[in-house]
């Protein structure tokens, strides 16, 4: 089982730390095991606002972990306590995956693992960041960046989007929708990096599209029209449109082609199926409108994607195993 590590001081965020101890402890109902087991390690008895936490253990744990989360640092016109940026580095060094949530990047970077990597945080911070450390890339326009072993995300809601892309290399698209739709939240938002973004969906059961969207995904293999869906809806095309404008922020065709591909993304991961298979099963018809679309959307060919995602979820296993 992996060990995800909250590493907690002093002046911390807590809603950022309780996204990550939210998605990383995320019971699953149908699982015998849990996904990961969470310890929160501090220097003692720490203080964020309002709020007490008594930690698990201390700093020196973080080296023993796979993963270590860098929840947000309240205060980014102080440098962050040494014993904090000290044991973080160590945990890199002893081959932990180190990730921040919003200005936590303020923590790796004084710990020098931001050095020469692209990097966000919080768009507020984003120009303080760059000018304490010129010699982090700091890019203010994604929710977040995987530099593999060091990962940065921006501020507040875009800590969800990192963690539920760490399950999502550490255990596929299956189990990362299984935990968003357990904290009610979209697996993937648009906005930011293409590779990971799909559009959201309405929540509400009393929504006009509340039944509709479920009922196209399941028929993605299908040649699905606007006209199928404004029939299914029961209202006219141009009214469906309106719908779908103000709930995903897209047209219907669009939606439908964000679904297909979101589709595709999990069959590449998950499975050994050829491309023409996938093509099929999403309704792209053939490999050539697959590959078209895919590139188009998400920026590299599916045989590249599918390369990509195994071989980083493949090292990750190997590297937190020993093997």
């Amino acid at each position: 089982m992996d060990t995800v590590a909250l590493a907690v001081t002093d002046g911390m965020l807590h809603f950022e730390l309780s996204v990550a101890y939210e998605v990383f402890g995320a019971e699953q109902s149908d699982a015998t095991d849990p996904l990961y087991r969470v310890a929160v390690c501090g220097p003692g008895p720490v203080r964020f606002g309002r709020f007490r936490l008594e930690p698990d253990g201390g700093l020196d744990r973080l080296p023993y972990a796979d993963t270590v989360i860098v929840p947000g640092w309240a205060d980014v016109d102080v440098d962050p306590p040494a014993g904090l940026v000290d044991a973080v580095r160590a945990a890199h060094e002893a081959g932990a995956r180190v990730a921040s949530l919003c200005t936590g990047a303020f923590v790796l970077a004084a710990a020098g693992l931001l050095d020469g990597r692209r990097a966000t945080t919080h768009w507020a911070h984003t120009e303080v960041l760059a000018a304490r450390y010129p010699r982090v890339e700091v890019d203010p326009d994604v929710l977040y960046v995987d530099n593999g072993s060091v990962l940065t995300s921006a501020g507040k809601a875009a800590a969800m989007d990192l963690c539920l892309h760490l399950v999502r290399l550490d255990h596929g698209s299956a189990i990362a929708n299984r935990v968003a739709r357990t904290l009610v939240v979209p697996p993937h938002r648009a906005g930011g990096q293409a590779q990971f973004v799909t559009a959201p969906v309405p929540s509400r059961d009393d929504h006009p599209l509340g039944d509709l969207l479920p009922w196209a995904v399941e028929r993605l293999d299908q040649a699905l029209t606007v006209e199928d869906l404004a029939r299914r809806a029961n209202m006219s095309s141009r009214n469906l449109g309106r719908h779908f404008r103000s709930a995903t922020g897209t047209t219907p065709l669009r939606w439908l082609l964000t679904q297909r591909i979101r589709r595709a993304q999990e069959l590449l991961e998950s499975t050994g199926d050829s491309i023409d298979a996938i093509a099929a099963a999403t309704g792209m018809g053939t490999a050539t409108t697959l590959r078209r679309h895919f590139n188009r959307t998400i920026g590299v060919p599916p045989d590249a994607y599918r390369r990509t995602f195994r071989s980083a979820r493949s090292g990750a296993r190997q590297q937190r195993h020993g093997s």
